[in-house]
């Protein structure tokens, strides 16, 4: 084939298919009155019987112990911040500058006024300052006349600071919920879900948990509770999502209550951020005391999903603390005027639409520089290092990211800040450490911090090549050439005739959906591309076939951000999730596709080491001839009819060639009807001979 141009390459994926567990699926079933392939999805979660699977489709089943019980320094933060309360002695709040962060100060400065609290708050800058309570901010509280610290998603590592706090003779609560460091800070309480017994359902919660905890802790002990728990609660579902924190035990109970309560809540910041953002709800669940009513589990009145906070709302408070003021958030979430509340959601979508336009420019350029510079060299190197100046530090953690899901390696971006210093993030993948990747390079770094799956870092220019080379040789000694692709995790096979509106109702069971509880994934084999096209900014909208008992199914789907694979090929395995299209009030079933490859029995074919043979074949009752054979740009099926006409395809080619010669044969679309069949005859035929 010589058109080079239509030959695109597929989503560089592993598949990982989750085995089905045919007998317990059946129990769960039986037990929770829930469909198999339902039954199948809670399985994939963790839930290895009945009871168990009914407490998660069930999270207000959970017996939740007090958390005075299982924080044992959250008794005396309630007494600290009650004595401050009623001595009007001034408490400030050290937040920090993402959603986690912003949530969680809100929540308590909220909550802490409604009390009577004298209170403020101090978030530190991002550019100047970097992430943390540090000791200009400790000495500025104690200035102004401060008592009492409350630390929020921050204060676990910072050990100076606090020594500091308390030698002014300043009161410090730690709330925090990153890993705990070797010697803990002198605080005079510290709450941290890490610190807990690991059995506990407070263990996952993120910082805005932590706080949400002690507000209502504190509530219940001053008798105070009433009217204080719906707003809370919304700040914790946004936090908690926006976080990225598990969708499991108790998170999963609060955030399943915070959804349905967000439409309708009272804070004029939350209703104006749904309202700028265009965010519409939708239909979720509601509680079932009876495990026989399947429909009241999977139809209720409105609430919002995840993927409403996850990719609507979360965002445009993220957006403020990677490039903006976090005291708009901070005002959007605490104010109670709906004019200055509208003000701020507007401010909030402006700074997000700026995000958003520079991560695509950052990400456009560092593709650019991949595919020039290392793209060749990734099996080799097993790691992508990626530095520019003009790049924004407060955004480059998206586009390493999306470089992660585009070539399947750890990937460690940077920006020049001036003297001959980098500062960058990092994220990686599941087989790679990027805290111990950071750890193995310490003595080329200036500073550094993080998780397994991100991080963030600075380092002297000098040291950048360095750096790429201690990274490639960490990385050549836990990754193997096939951890070098994004994996997909796929929950179940399903068939075209199996997708319709009833499975969409029953998968609002497995909501929240998230970290630790991601949506259902699902694969389909050796489907036919019937339409497609480039909507959008590089979308490819679809029409997928499959014919089952010589009838055909077809279903819209979308793939988003997927222009650069554009065109598909004729047939492909599928996999994704089920969602809705409600363009113009049409809420119509569609299938977001993550991956596609080509069908399995088709690739054997055209990479096996010898040449095919070549054998005949019947189609609409006509005779042919088909083989494997190999030219200049791979292995192509070449079709003969009895008058000398070949067909001829690649496949991964949406477009082949039909003639006489390769020199006058003209280009066709491989989808069409007349031409996928006679394909798919023959490459049937070449199975069972080969």
């Amino acid at each position: 084939m010589t058109n080079n141009q239509n030959i695109k390459r597929l989503p560089h994926q592993r598949w990982q298919i989750a085995p089905a567990n045919i007998e317990l699926a059946t129990k769960v079933a039986s037990f929770t009155n829930i469909s198999p392939i339902i039954s199948q999805l809670v399985i994939n979660r963790g839930m290895e019987t009945p009871e168990a699977a009914e407490k998660f489709i069930n999270p207000e089943s959970l017996n939740l112990p007090s958390p005075l019980e299982d924080f044992p320094d959250l008794a005396v933060s309630v007494e600290l911040l009650e004595s401050a309360i009623k001595n009007q002695e001034k408490i400030a709040i050290c937040g920090d500058y993402d959603a986690d962060g912003m949530t969680s100060t809100a929540l308590l400065l909220r909550s802490l006024r409604a009390l009577g609290a004298n209170v403020d708050y101090a978030i530190p800058s991002r550019m100047h300052e970097g992430y943390g309570i540090n000791k200009r901010i400790v000495e500025e509280f104690k200035s102004e006349g401060v008592g009492l610290i409350l630390t929020v998603d921050n204060g676990i590592a910072a050990f100076e600071p606090i020594a500091r706090a308390r030698e002014l003779g300043l009161k410090v609560i730690i709330t925090d919920h990153h890993d705990i460091p070797k010697e803990l800070p002198p605080a005079n309480a510290i709450l941290n879900p890490k610190l807990i017994d690991e059995s506990s359902p407070y263990r996952g919660v993120a910082g805005v948990g932590v706080a949400y905890i002690l507000a209502v802790s504190l509530a219940q002990q001053m008798g105070e509770l009433k009217g204080l728990v719906h707003p809370m609660l919304a700040l914790f579902t946004l936090g908690t999502i926006a976080d990225l924190a598990p969708l499991t035990g108790v998170n999963r109970r609060w955030v399943k209550r915070g959804l349905k309560l967000l439409p309708k809540s009272t804070l004029p910041g939350v209703q104006a951020l749904i309202q700028v953002a265009g965010v519409q709800p939708s239909e979720g669940e509601i509680e079932s005391n009876s495990q026989s009513d399947l429909k009241s589990k999977t139809q209720n009145p409105k609430s919002l999903k995840p993927d409403d906070i996850g990719f609507r709302l979360g965002p445009r408070i993220n957006a403020i603390g990677r490039i903006g003021n976090p005291q708009t958030v901070i005002e959007l979430l605490t104010t109670d005027d709906m004019g200055i509340a509208l003000e701020r959601a507007m401010q909030c979508e402006q700074i997000n639409s700026e995000r958003q336009k520079m991560c695509e420019e950052i990400e456009q350029e560092a593709i650019s520089l991949v595919e020039d510079l290392y793209v060749e060299d990734l099996p080799k190197n097993r790691v992508l290092v990626v530095i520019k100046e003009n790049w924004h530090h407060g955004v480059i953690g998206i586009v390493a990211s999306r470089l992660v899901e585009r070539y399947g390696v750890p990937v460690f971006i940077g920006t020049f800040e001036g003297e001959g210093v980098i500062r960058g993030s990092a994220r990686g993948i599941p087989e790679f450490h990027v805290f111990k990747a950071l750890e193995y390079s310490d003595d080329l770094l200036s500073k550094y911090g993080g998780h397994k799956a991100a991080g963030g870092f600075s380092l002297p220019s000098d040291n950048l090549e360095s750096f790429r080379l201690r990274l490639s040789d960490f990385a050549n000694q836990c990754l193997e050439i096939q951890h070098l692709k994004p994996l997909l995790k796929i929950d179940a096979q399903a068939n075209f005739n199996q997708i319709n509106r009833d499975l969409f109702q029953q998968l609002n069971i497995l909501h929240p959906c998230g970290i630790e509880n991601p949506s259902p994934l699902f694969w389909t084999p050796n489907v036919q591309v019937i339409q497609q096209q480039i909507v959008g900014k590089g979308h490819i909208k679809l029409v997928l076939g499959q014919v089952i008992d010589n009838q055909r199914y077809e279903i819209p789907a979308i793939a988003w951000r997927w222009g650069d694979y554009f065109p598909l090929p004729s047939r492909i395995d599928v996999a994704y999730k089920l969602g809705e299209n409600n363009y113009n009030g049409n809420n119509n079933l569609q299938l977001e596709l993550v991956g596609v490859k080509i069908p399995q029995q088709v690739e054997n074919l055209f990479t096996a080491s010898k040449i095919s043979q070549t054998t005949k074949f019947e189609y609409k009752q006509r005779q042919y001839i088909c083989g494997i054979y190999q030219n200049g740009n791979g292995a192509e099926l070449r079709i003969k009819n009895s008058e000398g006409k070949v067909l001829v395809m690649q496949p991964e080619n949406k477009i082949g060639l039909l003639g006489l010669s390769r020199e006058d044969a003209k280009q066709v679309d491989l989808s069409l009807p007349q031409y996928d069949g006679i394909i798919q005859a023959a490459i049937q035929a070449l199975i069972v001979v080969s």
